[in-house]
């Protein structure tokens, strides 16, 4: 499996592109939004682990680029992995309804499985979402937000 690998802090990223070597995977890791996109355009891939925040701004920058990029190439399997749930990150990027999505915290994945589990089910096609996600879409729904739609959980490749 080829994974382009999105992380600016440079141990995690380091730890998670040696994991995912080691279980046989090829990675392009990048630490910024700019080689992000530029790897996102020309690197053939099976799915994208993605930072939510990434240099320059640290603001969306890493998301921005997912959903740009799922845009292009619509299906395009996009894994978030971020330290914050963001109501609208869920809901842009399960808005296409394509699939081959997952937002996992990363304070919350706390086995080297768990991790792989949910890069394996993105890059076939499953939909993986950490439950806080799905309860702070699920409270947005509840708001008078119809648009949102219910997410799928699909935690088996």
């Amino acid at each position: 499996m080829r994974v382009v690998l999105a992380e600016d802090l440079f141990l995690l990223r380091d730890g998670l592109e040696r994991t995912l070597r080691e279980h046989g995977c090829e990675v392009v890791a990048v630490d910024n939004a700019p080689a992000l996109r530029q790897a996102l355009r020309e690197e053939h891939l099976d799915v994208a682990v993605v930072d939510i925040r990434l240099p320059p701004t640290f603001t969306d920058e890493g998301l921005k680029a997912a959903i740009e990029a799922r845009r292009d190439r619509p299906g395009l399997p996009v894994l978030i992995l971020s330290q914050y749930v963001e109501q609208l990150y869920v809901h842009e990027l399960l808005a296409s309804g394509d699939g081959a999505v997952g937002y996992l915290l990363k304070d919350r994945v706390t086995r080297t499985e768990q991790f792989l589990d949910a890069v394996r089910a993105v890059a076939s096609g499953g939909t993986v979402m950490d439950p806080q996600a799905i309860a702070r879409l699920l409270t947005r729904s509840e708001h008078g937000d119809a648009s949102a739609g219910s997410p799928r959980a699909n935690t088996t490749c």
